[in-house]
């Protein structure tokens, strides 16, 4: 039996914060063996930087790329049949980290096959901004055309890509959140009247914000989407059963981030030192709680380490013995994946690596648990990409 690497990592449990000690690595534990091993099984292969994953009702699965190009795989098991699906990509800009992003499929999808997708928008070969725009799929699955205008527009966009953001999920009350990045523009991120460095939370049928947003009362129609802000670039949303919401984020060369949004929160990036600077510094701590003493200090960091942490979603159901109930979150330069063992009140217990996902398939993007209970993992390696199925043997 294959076994984990088993680290228990201190640092940034809720009431020790990176950012106060941020030259200190977080200390690990002894390797333990896991209960049970994993079984990875490679679902489609032939892909390029497979970005999302959205289960249908039917059993299929539609799959977004981010060069533009959208697939539909014919069912869950290994080997299953991928074929394109035809829809108007041609303002889609694919440059650096930006282009054909997020996906999110409507859970009304059995009757209005509807799904919303996040984009780089572009104009003419320039970067305008990141939008999400609503697909309806066709009854054989092979054209999607565009409903109405985009559901959101005005997300901030650096022509380079970078720092883009731009995972959606569905919240358990139905709100629709979307994950955006700073693109590496110093003010953006303390900036309520911007859209970048946020989670936002909306109406999944119209953009709206929604009614109980912490900042609905703002005159500014941007300020009233903010769900919570000082973020520097959100990959992974993950809602857990029972309300919870966390996320993945990226730091600079240092503390990665999960953190639990807690509504209306200041997370406190802030490279722009309060307006002083006019560059992007990143030396400043990813939760700097010397200039924002009320800042959410991040339940788990990852310290020294440098792991891009991405896709994330909760494992749930019986089916995964001791694991359910655990935080699955993919890495970019990582290259592997994350097992948080997380407490109620939100607090990182034990983080696990197990052997199968550790350097195993390079870069993993989406993470996103199946109407089968499996975990479908996608990964970002630019040729021949992978969709991948993980369940426990």
């Amino acid at each position: 039996m294959r076994r984990f690497v088993s680290l228990v990592l201190l640092l940034t449990l809720v009431g020790c914060d990176s950012a106060s000690n941020p030259g200190q690595p977080a200390p690990a534990s002894t390797a333990t063996p896991a209960p049970a091993a994993l079984r990875v099984e490679v679902v489609a292969a032939g892909l390029e930087h497979p970005w999302d994953i959205g289960f249908l009702p039917d059993g299929a699965a539609l799959v977004v790329q981010r060069p533009g190009r959208l697939a539909l795989l014919a069912d869950h098991r290994a080997g299953a049949l991928v074929r394109p699906v035809q829809a108007d990509f041609g303002d889609v800009l694919a440059e650096g980290e930006g282009g054909q992003m997020g996906l999110l499929i409507h859970p009304d999808f059995a009757t209005n096959r509807r799904f919303v997708t996040c984009q780089t928008h572009q104009v003419d070969g320039n970067a305008v901004d990141v939008r999400l725009i609503t697909w309806r799929l066709s009854e054989d699955g092979a054209r999607a055309e565009r409903i109405g205008p985009p559901l959101l527009t005005g997300i901030p966009v650096n022509p380079s890509g970078r720092h883009s953001g731009c995972r959606p999920a569905l919240a358990e009350d139905g709100a629709l959140l979307l994950g955006t990045g700073d693109t590496a523009r110093p003010a953006l991120p303390q900036d309520r009247t911007s859209l970048g460095g946020k989670v936002l939370r909306m109406n999944i049928d119209t953009g709206a914000p929604l009614p109980d947003n912490p900042f609905i009362g703002s005159p500014d129609p941007h300020e009233r989407l903010i769900y919570t802000y000082g973020h520097r670039n959100v990959q992974g949303v993950a809602p857990r059963p029972g309300g919870q919401v966390f996320i993945s984020e990226h730091g600079p060369t240092r503390d990665d981030e999960i953190n639990l949004l807690r509504p209306g929160g200041n997370y406190g990036w802030d490279p722009a030192q309060g307006g002083t600077v006019s560059s992007y510094d990143e030396s400043v701590p990813m939760t700097d709680v010397q200039r924002f003493p009320d800042a959410v200090r991040a339940v788990w960091s990852s310290g020294q380490e440098r792991l891009a942490p991405s896709g994330a979603a909760f494992l749930t159901g019986s089916q995964w013995g001791t694991f359910d109930g655990m935080l699955a979150v993919g890495t970019l330069r990582g290259t592997k994946l994350l097992l948080l063992r997380i407490a109620p009140d939100g607090t990182v217990q034990e983080v696990q690596i197990p052997a199968e996902l550790n350097d195993t398939h390079g870069r993993l993007r989406g993470v996103r648990q199946g109407p089968d209970g499996a975990l479908y993992v996608t990964t970002s390696n630019g040729t021949d990409d992978k969709i991948l199925r993980v369940t426990t043997t």
